[in-house]
């Protein structure tokens, strides 16, 4: 296992590299060299890779999520709108699934009479969130094993928080997401990373996430469920050549990485 202060005195020897063939270095490229270091080899202070692949594959042998497809007019409180066929949740504080009309799309192959589609829409951004930690001065990230309806395989590894306005404001009924605080803003914490990212423009409708990375002391103790798991930047990488393992939401934080 190669000890942190050695990537650090690596990391040094590039910069001063760079500095003698006049690259210009500024935090952001020295940020970069780290993480480029962090994942080039597995350094989990926890748990190796083979732990968290059986650790995952576990937890969705032991997922009893069951998904049926029903009629949308047995989903409870949410109706078609007679006037323009919407479908919308009666508390108005979920999304909305609207029909739009695309034209003049010369440069998509369907042509200039273009096509119509449902999407989701009226759905304010929510937070993509991951806590990132040092332990024993290698930065680990705080994901889980996340079931939802539409994954493949039930579970996917998301990010600390993936929690929408609703979500967020319980208008759903239940609980506050887990390690919600620490993404709030007016709490001031050490924010690593922060910008409105789009979804996908052909399925949503003018949405965009909030997505974060937070660092958290290293001394700082967290009560964490069994369906959460502290893995690296390496770790993370090495996970995406598994098909159907890592989800869309961690694809996109850790690509600022």
């Amino acid at each position: 296992m190669i000890k942190y202060g050695f990537i650090v005195l690596i990391s040094d020897e590039i910069i001063n590299c760079l500095k003698n063939n006049e690259y210009k270095i500024d935090e952001d490229t020295k940020s970069r060299i780290e993480t480029m270091l962090e994942s080039i080899q597995d350094d989990n202070q926890i748990n190796k890779l083979d732990y968290v692949i059986e650790w995952f594959n576990k937890k969705r042998e032991q997922s009893d999520m069951i998904v049926e497809e029903i009629d949308i007019k047995d989903l409870e409180k949410w109706n078609i709108k007679k006037e323009s066929g919407n479908i919308s949740h009666d508390s108005k504080g979920f999304f909305e699934i609207i029909g739009v009309k695309v034209s003049n799309t010369f440069d998509r192959e369907v042509g200039k009479e273009g096509w119509t589609q449902p999407m989701i829409a009226k759905n304010p951004g929510g937070i993509l969130g991951i806590l990132m930690k040092k332990i024993n001065g290698v930065p680990h990230y705080l994901l889980q094993a996340k079931a939802e309806p539409g994954n493949i395989g039930k579970l996917q590894l998301s990010p600390t928080l993936q929690a929408t306005t609703s979500n967020l404001l319980k208008a759903h009924g239940g609980k506050r997401p887990l390690f919600a605080e620490y993404f709030d803003e007016s709490n001031n914490p050490k924010i690593i990373y922060a910008k409105w990212q789009s979804e996908d423009g052909g399925r949503f409708h003018l949405k965009s996430n909030y997505n974060m990375i937070v660092e958290i002391k290293e001394n700082k103790e967290l009560e964490i469920p069994d369906y959460f798991i502290w893995i690296t930047l390496y770790q993370i990488k090495q996970l995406l050549k598994i098909e159907n393992f890592v989800g869309p939401h961690v694809r996109g934080i850790i690509s600022y990485l």
